[in-house]
């Protein structure tokens, strides 16, 4: 399970990396959706992971919050330059 979550986690910072090396644009903006795609299956470990008692309450709740900003930032930028490319 933590190898799942680390993998998820890190494709957030490698899609988001690819995405800028496009500078921009919908190839910029499919590789941030990806990124944000990847935000989502680490929530979902992340429950799974608190469901099976491997996270504890309050742990679940900061990670939960922390990447709640996360995707909402991703959100925002994916929304940005998909408004930019146009």
């Amino acid at each position: 399970m933590s190898s799942q979550i680390r993998r998820s986690a890190q494709s957030i910072c490698a899609n988001l990396a690819e995405g800028c090396g496009y500078r921009g644009g919908a190839d910029s903006a499919r590789f941030f959706q990806i990124a944000l795609g990847s935000a989502c299956e680490t929530l979902s470990h992340l429950i799974i992971a608190h469901e099976l008692g491997f996270l504890d309450d309050e742990t679940f709740q900061r990670l939960d919050k922390q990447l709640l900003s996360v995707r909402k930032m991703l959100f925002r930028l994916i929304q940005r330059v998909r408004r930019d490319a146009k």
